[in-house]
């Protein structure tokens, strides 16, 4: 902890109980109590509002996606991950749906997408793998047994899929990180009562992409346009018969699935979040407008250096201070330890803008087995409903659940 402390230029004070065994149960919990002081000048500290955390673990399955929905339609909120649904509000009574198929260390399922796909009123999830190089989505048979998997594509090698809105009609679309092949918008027919049909139609709009995706307006002209590491796509009036022009105006490695487009710095330009998920480093990039002649360039500027695979994150607001905060961690063993900082401790963190830079959070942080990593795909959820969101993240080290305790103003 001091290492990590002294690297990111924080004081930590840190009241964690560990659970009395040392083999973690899925009924052991850890209360978490955070209060961190952040740099926010060369020679100047504030302190920050902390957030508390309970820990809890749910399972010790290596499963690296988690959804968050309601599977049996009793208006609680359920958690769905790997082969699982677990059954809220307790998440103790699992129910077996049916696993992705397992090459080594990995099972081929990189993401939990909640879409009722054929309209019957149950919660379906859209998930696909880099080995089958399949996009399926997973019929909710409730609980029924085993949910029936069905292909949507043969999509390549998928790194992740997520999903956004990009056509503004109110539900979203499929769009996999696919590094090596096009990329596609996959978009849910729907049937004259605007359900859905179980098909989807195939929208292609560029033949490359890369490791790495995001969505959001990079020009300002109301349209979502979609980032690669490479540049961005620009979304033409209808995203699926015009064409996205490209700008090639960075190279940002082997990013994070997704990148963040957000007005970080409050300038009226939308900027970008980066993570890299298999070396070490978490940037923004400013964007900036030259007044003579409207050309765009970005500057790089550090979150976190040291740390490394920082391959997924969320941009919410987190603490209830009407501000997204950047929730994101360390992808345990992303390429089963061989990437740069493989090896290193686990963290799952959160980041606060401060009007000049990020100050780290540190949710849980240590060795495998006392800290927690990130899988592929997490999620962001009010699970008990007390107003505050809670994280649930799955990785090749268990399935924990942090509870974002309310505290006293």
């Amino acid at each position: 902890m001091n290492k990590l402390v002294k690297e990111a230029g924080c004081h930590v004070v840190s009241n964690y109980t560990a659970p009395a065994s040392k083999t973690t149960s899925k009924n052991s919990t850890a209360r978490i109590s955070l209060i961190v002081f952040f740099l926010t000048g060369v020679f100047g500290y504030a302190q920050s509002k902390p957030l508390v955390f309970t820990k809890k673990a749910i399972a010790s399955e290596s499963y690296e996606s988690v959804g968050v929905f309601d599977v049996n339609n009793d208006n609680v909120l359920d958690i769905v991950s790997g082969a699982y649904w677990y059954e809220g509000p307790d998440y103790q009574n699992r129910h077996y749906i049916g696993s992705a198929k397992r090459y080594g260390e990995y099972y081929d399922d990189f993401s939990t997408i909640p879409l009722d796909v054929n309209g019957d009123g149950n919660m379906d999830f859209i998930t696909g793998g880099w080995f089958g190089k399949q996009l399926v989505w997973k019929e909710n048979s409730g609980d029924n047994g085993e949910w029936q998997e069905h292909l949507i594509a043969e999509a390549g090698n998928i790194e992740s899929t997520r999903s956004w809105d990009i056509d503004g009609d109110g539900i979203i679309e499929i769009v996999p990180n696919t590094p090596n092949d096009p990329l596609i918008i996959y978009r849910l027919l729907l049937d004259n009562n605007k359900k859905g049909t179980g098909k989807f139609g195939k929208h292609t709009i560029s033949e490359k992409q890369g490791h790495g995706l995001g969505f959001g307006d990079i020009n300002n002209d109301g349209r979502g346009d979609l980032v690669v590491p490479s540049g961005w796509l620009e979304a033409p009036e209808d995203p699926y018969t015009g064409e996205w022009k490209f700008h090639q105006d960075f190279e940002l490695g082997t990013a994070s699935v997704p990148m963040i487009i957000a007005d970080i710095n409050k300038d009226g330009l939308n900027d970008l979040i980066v993570g890299q998920g298999h070396g070490y480093g978490l940037h923004w990039y400013e964007q900036t407008t030259t007044k003579k002649d409207k050309k765009t360039t970005w500057t790089k500027h550090s979150i976190d250096p040291y740390n490394s695979q920082y391959h997924s994150m969320e941009w919410i607001d987190i603490d209830q201070d009407g501000e997204n905060e950047l929730v994101t961690g360390k992808r345990y063993r992303a390429h089963n330890g061989k990437d740069p900082g493989g090896n290193d401790e686990l963290g799952l963190y959160y980041f606060r803008w401060t009007g000049e830079n990020f100050s780290k959070q540190i949710i849980d942080y240590g060795a495998y087995g006392t800290g927690k990593g990130t899988g592929v795909y997490f999620s962001v959820s009010d699970l008990n409903k007390n107003g505050m969101k809670d994280i649930i993240v799955a990785g090749k080290d268990g399935l924990t659940i942090y509870y974002n305790e309310p505290t006293k103003k």
